[in-house]
């Protein structure tokens, strides 16, 4: 049987995933190295790093190398009715997590804009779970909803000066500061109970929504709950191991609205996937559409053990007595059910192969053999 191809794994992983959005009709979406600085600078909190490298071009625009995707397809793309379906598979150019110098790092993701009705929806977060288990099959995708934490901030009467500085105490599930921060804004203890409870719901599906719609109701429109009752149970027929119900999960509310999520491989302290609804950032951008997407982070997956089990089938050896004709007719009989070879005299330490043999006397003989 011959061995996989030897990619490093977010190259294997990036073919894996260019191949699914291209079965689901996504068109693959180039674009420049480089874009005007100021649109970054105005969406810094929209980006991973608010670090970006810039330079000046020949007309003396500040210009610089694009350390995010989504942004710039926003910017190149227009409202024309309809919806656009886009997947890239682009490097971009930023500081990589755990790390303090920029890195040139291949992301690929994809977006889908326009007429976003529940059926786009739920296809994408589908193809985030996709992506996620070609990763790891047993990795856990974290969903919330951004549209049913804000009703119920509204429901229990959070200022919206405050909100940021709660949301963030809610991405950390900092439950203590949470409750001091409501508490100095006159919320009484059983809406403080609510969120609190809210923002400490973790589970799958079946444990969560009896939970989250009990915990919700008479707080929330019924509409929000009905989009997120639909989404939820599509994605929980698929792969109810993986999908997971956490709001906690949240973004900044100045650019993401509706569904966000996030996914997570074993052995990966971070997220390697995360999107979400992000009309509000279209609309800041002047554009009137829907939109969802989400991004993989190969960066992420450099230490990810997805390395094959051996990098070659067979290493042959052979030395200055052994005839060229030999040596070629003996190769091509070992590759000619597609199985890889690596001919040299001497066999590389690092190599791992599933044989090592080696001719002598023009016969080729077995030395080593793992099964």
């Amino acid at each position: 049987m011959s061995a996989q191809p030897n990619y490093q794994p977010g190259e294997a992983i990036m073919f894996a995933l260019r191949s699914l959005y291209d079965r689901y009709g996504y068109s693959r979406y180039k674009m420049n190295k480089f874009e005007e600085y100021d649109l970054y600078a105005h969406n810094k909190d929209f980006l991973i790093s608010d670090s970006v490298i810039t330079f000046t071009d020949q007309n003396g625009k500040l210009m610089a190398l694009k350390p995010d995707v989504t942004l710039s397809i926003v910017k190149n793309t227009k409202d024309e009715g309809g919806v656009k379906k886009l997947y890239y598979n682009e490097n971009v150019y930023r500081v990589a997590k755990g790390s303090h110098s920029f890195k040139e790092i291949m992301q690929v993701g994809l977006e889908c804009l326009g007429d976003v009705d529940t059926y786009c929806i739920c296809e994408v977060l589908r193809l985030a779970m996709k992506s996620l288990a070609l990763v790891d099959e047993n990795g856990v995708f974290d969903v919330s909803h951004l549209g049913l934490l804000t009703e119920t901030l509204d429901s229990i009467g959070v200022p919206a000066q405050n909100r940021a500085e709660l949301l963030h105490f809610i991405g950390e599930k900092n439950l203590h500061q949470m409750t001091e921060l409501c508490r100095g804004m006159n919320i009484s203890d059983e809406k403080i109970d609510v969120l609190r409870n809210l923002v400490s719901l973790h589970g799958t599906a079946a444990e969560t929504m009896p939970k989250l719609e009990t915990l919700l109701s008479g707080y929330v429109d019924e509409r929000t709950m009905e989009e997120f009752r639909t989404v939820i149970t599509v994605l929980n027929g698929e792969n109810a191991k993986m999908l997971h119900i956490d709001f906690s999960v949240v973004d900044d509310i100045h650019y993401y609205n509706g569904f966000t999520f996030k996914g997570f491989a074993e052995g990966i302290p971070a997220s390697i996937l995360s999107g979400g609804q992000y009309d509000t950032l279209m609309r800041k951008m002047n554009r009137s559409s829907g939109a969802i997407g989400f991004a993989v982070y190969l960066d992420a997956l450099e230490n990810f053990g997805t390395r094959a089990a051996y990098d070659v089938d067979t290493v042959l050896l052979y030395d200055d007595s052994t005839e060229i004709s030999v040596l070629t007719a003996a190769a091509a009989a070992l590759t000619q059910d597609g199985s890889s070879i690596l001919v040299v005299k001497e066999k590389p330490a690092e190599i791992r192969a599933k044989k090592l043999m080696q001719i002598q006397n023009g016969e080729v003989k077995i030395l080593e053999f793992h099964a």
